[in-house]
């Protein structure tokens, strides 16, 4: 019996997110099969003993025009069942037409204001169910690839994943406040910086670099998500913009520090590790993607003492 579980989202911290259930939905089925529009999310889970295979789907979920060849694409699977995390008519039609046998959605009718995790937490709870569903769970990491990415990391040191990358410039702190932390932080401290951003972001870790002795500071701009990912799991602390380096710190039992801009509330909602920076006298309710506030109004001295506090300094 091959189980499938169906994302709907492109971000890579938005299908880590909903990880804790894919896991849930093993545990009764066996290793699934993840059908992502995440180009990327084979990189995080390819040696996860959970998770079947990765497959990743770059066409047919646009145009309801295309729901046959959608269904298609489907049936080759060989799918006898499929959840699909998202109120979506077009692959809930599609795997009819598919045949798969056993199929759950999400109701049709609530995209408006889709909160994931409490959404995702509600379904999981309802087809499985069972009670108390974890919204997160723990990041299979390969022990080689971890001692690999252990030769990086300075043991007499606080190893620091500065998250300076994200995937829109709205939800940028940028690069003049974090080359102010940096200093700040060495001035009290032994400290490293692993700059956390995509190569298309190269420019953001070269302002800093330019600005930063590169004995404090390492960019990761050219490096694969997979070495990433165990660097990560061995840090002290993350901080920085919404990400996909938070959602994995926080599921490697990393403290996470995540600066909100214009990331709406279920971004950091389900997790111990997740520790919200939030705008003076804003509300965490109050922020979205359309929310668009300053870097400049989360303070430095702000972030600084948050750091101090949960590493205990």
């Amino acid at each position: 019996m091959k189980t499938a579980v169906l994302l709907s989202y492109k971000g890579l911290g938005s299908n880590l997110l909903h990880l804790s259930y894919c896991h849930q939905i093993a545990k009764k089925y066996g290793p699934v099969t993840i059908i992502t529009l995440c180009e990327n999310l084979n990189q995080v889970l390819t040696k996860d003993p959970q998770i079947k295979e990765v497959v990743y789907l770059n066409k047919y979920f646009k145009k309801f025009t295309d729901i046959f060849n959608l269904s298609n694409f489907l049936a080759e699977l060989n799918i006898d069942n499929i959840f699909i995390f998202y109120p979506s008519i077009r692959f809930f039609v599609a795997s009819k037409l598919a045949k798969i046998k056993y199929i759950k959605c999400y109701p049709f009718f609530d995209k408006k204001k889709l909160h994931l995790v409490n959404a995702a937490r509600r379904f999981t709870e309802k087809v499985l169910d069972i009670e108390n569903c974890p919204t997160e769970t723990q990041i299979f990491i390969d022990k080689t690839e971890k001692d690999i990415a252990s030769k990086k990391i300075i043991n007499s040191n606080k190893n620091v994943i500065l998250g300076i990358g994200s995937s829109g410039p709205t939800t940028r702190w940028g690069s003049k406040n974090y080359i102010n932390l940096i200093k700040k932080l060495i001035e009290k401290n032994d400290f490293f910086f692993f700059l956390l951003c995509g190569p298309n972001e190269k420019d953001i870790a070269d302002k800093i670099l330019k600005e930063v002795d590169k004995n404090y500071c390492m960019s990761l701009d050219n490096k694969k998500i997979s070495e990433i990912i165990p660097l990560i799991s061995l840090a002290d602390i993350y901080v920085g913009n919404d990400s996909f380096g938070h959602h994995v710190a926080s599921q490697c039992n990393i403290p996470s520090i995540i600066i909100m801009l214009d990331t709406p509330r279920a971004y950091s909602d389900y997790s111990v590790n997740q520790f919200r920076i939030l705008p003076e006298g804003v509300n965490e309710n109050d922020v979205s993607h359309d929310s668009n506030f300053s870097p400049d109004t989360i303070k430095v001295e702000k972030v600084f003492k948050k750091i101090f506090s949960l590493l205990k300094l």
